[in-house]
């Protein structure tokens, strides 16, 4: 990862050696691990105990719940909305239901949010990627390149987020790349929202329904409209389909000619 400013790239949904590449001096950049969860942070000045205490809240809140709601970490299908929930599982539960998803479609994307928000109370500008998914608040846009596996598109594509008024959640999902169950063939399908929640479980919801190049326009006009949702990119091989309101622009990564 840069420092988030123009013309300067943040790899997204990449192998995690790509964490050692790249340092500004402006800013620390730093990894908290906590079990599954394994966070690379940026922010001007360390809060590494900071980050670790807010995994921890958060997760125990969410095992809590799974551990009285054994299917929550199962089911593909949205969760029923009934009793008292912390708030980032609520969060998920709303999202996953908005997306036709199951709840934790919404995991990385929620914990990033959810970390990101708690630690902009002592600092003004935050990076957090979790697998692949952003949360970012910034001074200056920054641009995301697309991790996208073996299309020749891979690393060329970049989103430009402005996220210097308030805070923005890029999410990717990939049906050729990493360990997330996807149930399509897209090389990427990234989605910028408000919420991490909402771009985790639409990335996904997309990203099941791609199949083949054909369907990258339907598919993302299910989208367009949708409350809280900048837009959404998606990649499958040579083919690029963009809506919303995204500024796409070339990049040149680190090792790309």
């Amino acid at each position: 990862m840069r420092r988030p400013e123009d013309g300067q790239v943040i790899p997204m949904f990449q192998s995690r050696t790509y964490r050692n590449h790249i340092r500004r001096a402006e800013f620390s950049a730093y990894q908290v691990t906590v079990k599954e969860t394994d966070l690379h942070v940026q922010t001007p000045g360390e809060y590494s105990r900071e980050v670790r205490d807010s995994v921890l809240k958060h997760r125990g809140f969410l095992e809590a719940y799974i551990q009285d709601n054994p299917d929550f970490i199962h089911t593909l299908e949205p969760w029923p909305v009934t009793g008292p929930m912390p708030a980032m599982v609520a969060a998920m539960v709303k999202a996953a239901r908005t997306m036709g998803v199951g709840p934790m479609a919404a995991v990385a994307g929620a914990v990033a949010a959810a970390v990101g928000r708690e630690l902009l109370q002592a600092t003004s500008q935050v990076i957090i990627e979790n697998g692949g998914d952003v949360f970012l608040k910034t001074a200056a846009p920054a641009t995301l390149a697309v991790f996208a596996g073996k299309s020749p598109l891979n690393l060329r594509v970049g989103l430009k987020i402005d996220a210097t008024r308030r805070p923005k959640a890029v999410c990717t999902s990939s049906g050729t790349i990493g360990h997330s169950l996807s149930l399509g063939q897209a090389d990427a399908v990234c989605v910028v929202a408000d919420s991490g929640s909402l771009a985790d479980a639409a990335a996904t919801a997309l990203g099941n329904r791609l199949r083949r190049p054909a369907d990258i326009g339907p598919v993302l006009d299910g989208i367009r409209g949708l409350p809280g949702i900048d837009g959404a990119l998606a990649v499958m091989g040579e083919t690029l389909g963009v809506c919303g309101q995204l500024e796409i622009v070339p990049v040149k990564a680190p090792g790309k000619s």
